[in-house]
């Protein structure tokens, strides 16, 4: 099951949930027409469409849904995303097009977990019964969805390739044809915009603010520009004895300037992170610790914690000086710059930082996957609801979930389980809000900075209405003029 963003995207042209968020975020029907809760909030019951087909031209049915539920809670299925399934009690198809879920408690998500994209019975359940779904054709060769894209080709670093699908429930939509290219450069992929290689892409700040700004590009292309859903962070391997003391986190963030960070990685286009949740929703407090810059305090906490500076100023304990690898990936070029400033801020500090980029795949699978990292920067993308028991419970700690920094706090795993359990906002609001206060203390990782989302796209394509949604909510309704169309749909 996926857990990055690329994945996500393509994915979600080849699949549909029963829910989906309309242009202003709120929960509207997809493949579901209507739904109903009972009196208790234990039972929910959801009618769906009758003219949903899988890509291979099967009926989609609520027995899918069922299948989608029962291979969700099987340990033997690899994903990060069984926990909101995990909260129901049952899942029942009482007709074709009636699925009835009893939960075993009132679930703030109940509805929402049925965002999760459906899976097809008749092609899965094979291999799910063996316990070999990651064999399955439906990973990489064929995969079968209900969504308005129909898979075409994949060719592993170099591009994915989806068509309409003419049979959509919802209408075929207007582009034929989606090409991803799989780029791994930042500065190719910005030279392929300038040569009208590509039609979309995500701008740095960079690019954004001072390489776009031109009479040609501003023809060809139309920028946008609005907060973003994901927050970069430098985060720990809390196995290793060195970040396991919190005095070691505390002085690492009092040793970062965020807002140089800011300024001069993204051009000052984002805002300084306290936490997981961005400002302005309704889960987000500011009344957190936080850490400013300040280095002589950063050295009076490294030295409560044992480190002490040699004749070089180089911090040691026990006779082994303060050294750690950092990790990032490959082709992100502003993670390589937030890497390379924490790198000359730790130095400062008599702390050293080796710098390692790697390939995003076998960055996943050779070390985030197996724990072989000392420390990361990476991001995370937020949800739209509050709830992240994924990445933040001890239980999560396995090598296919998503906690995979080992952080372990029992008070937050309380918040995490009462917030989840409640349907009344306000008191979710106080759980959430106290879970940000222990994880500003506790800098299970250092929270950088939200950058704004800042995507590009060729000026021939004609439909984008920007939301609090942002830009592709209504991406099957984008399209070009037949006079400025360039490529086939073959």
């Amino acid at each position: 099951m996926l857990s990055d963003s690329a994945s996500f995207e393509v994915g979600g042209l080849l699949y549909n949930g029963l829910v989906t968020r309309d242009k202003n975020l709120n929960l509207i029907g997809d493949i579901a027409e209507s739904w109903t809760f009972s009196r208790d909030c234990l039972e929910l019951t959801l009618q769906l469409k009758k003219n949903v087909r899988w890509h291979d031209g099967r009926p989609f049915t609520a027995d899918d849904a069922v299948f989608t539920y029962e291979t969700m809670i099987d340990p033997r299925t690899p994903t990060a995303y069984r926990e909101d399934f995990k909260a129901v009690a049952s899942a029942v198809a009482q007709d074709p097009y009636t699925l009835r879920v009893r939960y075993k408690e009132p679930y703030a998500k109940a509805l929402q977990t049925w965002e999760t994209w459906m899976l097809p019975r008749h092609v899965l359940e094979p291999y799910a019964r063996a316990g070999k779904l990651r064999d399955a054709p439906q990973n990489r060769a064929s995969p079968v969805g209900t969504g308005p894209y129909l898979f075409r080709e994949w060719r592993p670093g170099e591009k994915v390739v989806l068509v309409a699908n003419p049979d959509y429930f919802q209408g075929r939509p207007y582009l034929s044809r989606i090409v991803y290219r799989i780029i791994p450069s930042q500065a190719t992929i910005f030279l392929e915009l300038k040569a009208k290689g590509v039609d979309m892409a995500g701008l740095t700040a960079l690019q954004y603010s001072r390489q776009t700004d031109y009479p040609a590009f501003r023809k060809a292309y139309n920028k946008y520009r609005y907060p973003g859903n994901a927050y970069t962070y430098l985060g720990f391997n809390l196995k290793d004895p060195r970040f396991r003391d919190v005095r070691v986190r505390r002085a690492l963030a009092h040793a970062i300037d965020k807002r140089q960070l800011i300024e001069f990685v993204i051009g000052g286009l984002g805002r300084e992170a306290t936490g997981p949740y961005k400002p302005g929703t309704w889960a987000y407090t500011a009344d957190v610790r936080t850490y400013p810059y300040d280095l002589a305090r950063a050295r009076a906490l490294l030295a409560e914690a044992g480190w002490k500076p040699d004749s070089e100023g180089i911090l040691v304990k026990d006779g082994r000086p303060f050294q750690f690898e950092l990790m990032t990936n490959q082709g992100n070029d502003e993670r390589k710059r937030v890497a390379e400033i924490v790198q000359a801020s730790l130095k400062e500090l008599g702390v050293q930082v080796d710098i390692r980029v790697i390939e995003w795949a076998s960055l996943l699978k050779e070390y985030i996957k197996k724990r072989r990292f000392d420390a990361i920067i990476l991001g995370w993308g937020i949800g739209l609801d509050p709830d992240q028991f994924n990445i933040w419970h001890s239980s999560k700690t396995a090598p296919d979930e998503l906690n995979f920094i080992s952080y372990a706090n029992p008070e937050v795993d309380r918040l995490l389980e009462d917030g989840r359990r409640s349907c009344v906002q306000a008191d979710r609001t106080k759980y959430y809000r106290r879970l940000q206060e222990v994880l500003a203390e506790d800098q299970p990782l250092i929270f950088l900075y939200f950058r704004d989302a800042l995507p590009v796209v060729s000026s021939r394509v004609k439909g984008i209405t920007p939301a609090p949604a942002g830009i592709r909510h209504n991406f099957t309704e984008w399209f070009v003029p037949r006079h400025l169309q360039r490529y086939t749909a073959g």
